[in-house]
């Protein structure tokens, strides 16, 4: 018993330390992206990284012997899934870090899950609702006003535009949380690597189109920063995030949603030499309380 007792912790404390390792990747990815857009176009960088990204994935499907589907309609739902999982948001992210820098992006980014409890609430009601997920909705959207600022409507400027891109990108995250229950009969990674691929079709052509990439010098620190986004904060990070769902399960992956949080924004002002406001880390409190109370599993009763 003594024995056993001394090696039971050591699988759990080893997916609690995954679990940060998950948070870190996906907070690094706001100064990833901010990096990488100093010489290289937004459109372009999200080409790159989808196709990165899709390549490793792939790969790791073949190692494990898994085949992506052959019929049209999934192909389609990944699609669907594609634009608005990453085609969409990746875009908005990297353009909005053109714009504002990347510990605020991080927080405002933290909100996708207050807009998936919003559309399952007025839309499609797949889900109860209830009084914490309600006050953890109006906690988030109080923490997102104190983060932009109560001037906002008086100063349309570019920050704005930055500040509000992100929001349609968590927007765009949560409608793929929700759309996302049309891939429950596949292995986890299908849809991802599936989507990731469709992502690359679609943001490939436009980047030839748009950016003309062979006539662009990127710098070494964005090329970098590129294969980190790609390879950490993207293929691996889905890697890891799919072993969580099957060893702690959804409700415990999901604290990384506000553990990448002060991670991220750590990053941005360590590395970066970014700042923020005194009401933006005021608004980081409430968003952070808002994401825990609705992430966090009711408490089972005896």
């Amino acid at each position: 018993m003594t024995v056993a007792a001394a090696v039971q912790p050591r699988p759990l404390m080893i997916e609690f330390l995954l679990l940060a390792t998950l948070a870190t990747l996906w907070g690094a990815s706001y100064t990833f992206i901010k990096l990488g857009v100093q010489t290289i176009p937004p459109v372009t960088l999200i080409a790159a990284r989808t196709v990165i990204a899709g390549g490793l994935l792939l790969l790791i499907l073949r190692l494990r012997g898994i085949g992506l589907p052959r019929d049209a309609a999934t192909w389609r739902h990944l699609a669907i899934q594609a634009c608005i999982n990453s085609v969409l948001p990746f875009t908005l992210i990297a353009w909005a870090e053109t714009r504002i820098e990347a510990g605020l992006a991080t927080i405002l980014n933290a909100t996708t899950p207050i807009f998936a409890f919003l559309i399952t609430w007025a839309v499609t009601r797949h889900e109860a609702v209830s009084a914490r997920k309600l006050f953890g909705t109006i906690m988030g959207l109080g923490g997102v006003c104190l983060i932009i600022g109560v001037g906002v409507f008086t100063d349309l400027g570019s920050d704005l535009w930055g500040q509000l891109a992100m929001l349609l990108a968590s927007l765009s995250y949560g409608a793929a949380a929700i759309y996302g229950h049309n891939f429950k009969h596949l292995d986890s990674m299908v849809p991802a690597t599936g989507s990731l691929l469709c992502g690359a079709v679609v943001m490939v052509p436009l980047s030839l189109i748009i950016d003309q990439p062979w006539t662009l010098q990127p710098s070494q620190a964005s090329l970098l920063a590129l294969i980190g986004l790609s390879v950490f904060s993207t293929a691996l990070a889905f890697v890891i995030y799919f072993r969580l769902v099957r060893t702690l399960g959804s409700v415990g992956t999901t604290s990384q949603a506000y553990l990448r949080i002060p991670i991220g924004v750590g990053i941005g002002v360590v590395f970066l030499g970014e700042s923020l406001a005194g009401s933006a880390w005021i608004g980081l409190v409430f968003v952070i309380v808002g994401v825990a109370a609705m992430s966090l599993p009711a408490r089972s009763k005896a």
